[in-house]
Parts: structure tokens; C-alpha cells; sequence
């Protein structure tokens, strides 16, 4: 539906849409489009469409190709390329074989550059030449040494005789633990003779002498 008027044609056969027409729905054809209004819904074109910078496009886009100098909110599906300009912006994904982001451009979504099984094989000119492995020099081989003859009459050397294997030297016999020696019983002292002090003389003995009178 159109707010304003209606879309014009230009002079090399494309469709014009502008800047003040609103258009909600679906749109085919089969000629090249330029939006400088407002669409809205769905844009199905066998040529290209040109979004200019003051067009604004909210779709599903299914094209042959796509320039996109405006807004563009939704997936587009071209069959050869996809083109944003340095005043581009999107929001969306991008199914197309040929994608081309401009310096400068704003973009959010994802890309699918279709089936890489089915793509064109690269031409042997376009591969880069793989880098040929350099072969490491040889380590230096040590000269063999020269072997030794025996002069005429000379007494051949005699090899060194082998030691014996040195016994492991005997282990002393254990010896069996001292027993403790047994605590020495104190002397009995009786009551009626005290204990003579060591390095101490004794006293003699007095002896009384008894004198009766008669």
C-alpha cells in the first residue's frame, strides 16, 4: 500500500520507489528496483535491488543482486552478490555465492557462501607456492682410530688379571644384654648397738670396778 504516490520508472526501465512512499506487502517483478521510501513485508525481483541511502527496507529479500547504501533489516538471498556500501547498514543474514562489505559499512548477522563441495576448484596458478623443506647438513663423522700392530720380538701384553670378588665381611656375634645388677640389701642394725661411724676412731670400752666394805 502506498502513503504517497505510486512508484515511477526511470528512463533505463527500473522501478523507483520514492523517498515519501511507504509500501507494506509484496512486491514482484521482474525489473531492477530502487527503494528511496519505506518497504515493508516481502521484495521477490529477477534483477537487482538498489537501496538508496534514504531508503529503508524491513523484509524477506530474494534477488539476483543486491546494493544496499540504506537500511536494510532482514535475510536476503541473491543468486550472484550482495554489495554494502560505506552508508550501508544491515541486520541480518546473507545467502549469496559473491558478498562485498565496503570499509565503512555496518553489518550483523551471519554469511553462508554456499555448498564449499560444489564450489570451483582454484586454478594451479592462483595456489601459493608451499615452501620446499631445506635439508640439514650432516653431523661430522669422528675419524676411526688406527689399529696397533706389535712390533717384531716385542712380549705381548698380558691382561690384567681379574680381582675376586671381596667377601662380605663377617658380622660380629651379638652380644647378650648385661643383667642389672641386684639393689644390695641395708645392714640389720640391732637396737643395743648403734652403727660404728665410718673414719671415725672408737671409744675403749670402761670397764667400773665394784668395792664392798666389809
Amino acid at each position: 500500500m502506498a502513503t504517497a504516490r505510486t512508484p515511477t520508472t526511470s528512463s533505463d526501465g527500473a522501478t523507483i520507489i520514492g523517498e515519501s512512499v511507504h509500501i507494506r506487502g509484496q512486491l514482484n517483478g521482474g525489473e531492477d528496483l530502487h527503494v528511496l521510501g519505506r518497504v515493508e513485508g516481502r521484495v521477490d525481483l529477477e534483477r537487482t535491488l538498489v537501496v538508496a541511502q534514504s531508503g529503508i527496507v524491513k523484509a524477506e529479500v530474494s534477488v539476483k543482486n543486491a546494493v544496499i547504501s540504506g537500511v536494510v533489516v532482514g535475510n536476503i538471498h541473491a543468486s550472484e552478490s550482495v554489495e554494502i556500501t560505506r552508508e550501508g547498514r544491515m541486520v541480518g543474514d546473507i545467502f549469496s555465492p559473491r558478498i562485498i562489505i565496503v570499509d565503512g559499512a555496518s553489518f550483523r548477522g551471519n554469511v553462508d557462501m554456499g555448498d564449499i563441495a560444489n564450489m570451483p576448484a582454484r586454478k594451479p596458478s592462483a595456489e601459493r607456492p608451499r615452501p620446499t623443506p631445506v635439508a640439514r647438513p650432516a653431523a661430522p663423522v669422528a675419524p676411526a682410530r688406527p689399529a696397533v700392530t706389535a712390533k717384531p720380538g716385542a712380549k705381548p701384553a698380558l691382561a690384567p688379571a681379574a680381582k675376586a670378588p671381596e667377601k662380605p665381611a663377617e658380622r660380629a656375634p651379638e652380644k647378650a644384654p648385661e643383667k642389672a645388677p641386684e639393689p644390695t640389701r641395708p645392714a640389720t642394725v640391732t637396737p643395743l648397738e648403734p652403727p660404728a661411724a665410718k673414719g671415725l676412731p672408737q671409744k675403749a670400752q670402761k670397764t667400773r670396778v665394784i668395792v664392798k666394805r666389809k
